[in-house]
């Protein structure tokens, strides 16, 4: 009889510990998925520059520095564009852009900054000869 009793035990013990890593699972894919969806809320795509940029398409997942040095995330190779330009962030939902000193400037939509821009989808941001459109993602 107590034989019965511990076989019933280990039993609803692998039927507990079975639920509960399903539920665990189903939580974590949900939030997984829940990520993936808002993973790319912004973009830029280069519109008009040199032939190896045009058309290039940059989903901004984190901060993304533009510049001339090859470490930068977005290289443009032209001489009035600075080694360290401008720099996308993500700020919550917005989109920031901050040009970080650069000689000849950063313009949006035509306009020169000197302090961080929230961006709106449609602006146009200009670095040296290189023109990007920011849209969502």
């Amino acid at each position: 009889m107590i034989d019965l009793v511990l076989f019933a035990g280990r039993v609803l013990l692998v039927v507990v510990l079975y639920l509960f890593l399903f539920a665990v699972m189903r939580t974590g894919v949900g939030l997984v998925r829940g990520q993936r969806r808002d993973a790319a809320i912004w973009a830029i795509d280069v519109e008009k520059g040199t032939r190896a940029l045009r058309g290039l398409h940059v989903d901004i997942l984190g901060p993304v520095v533009i510049g001339r040095s090859p470490s930068s995330d977005v290289v443009i190779d032209e001489p009035y564009v600075s080694s360290t330009h401008a720099r996308l962030t993500l700020q919550g939902p917005a989109l920031v852009l901050e040009d970080l000193g650069s000689t000849n400037g950063t313009l949006v939509n035509g306009h020169a900054i000197d302090q961080p821009v929230t961006l709106r989808e449609g602006d146009e941001v200009q670095v040296g000869d290189t023109i990007m459109r920011v849209s969502r993602g």
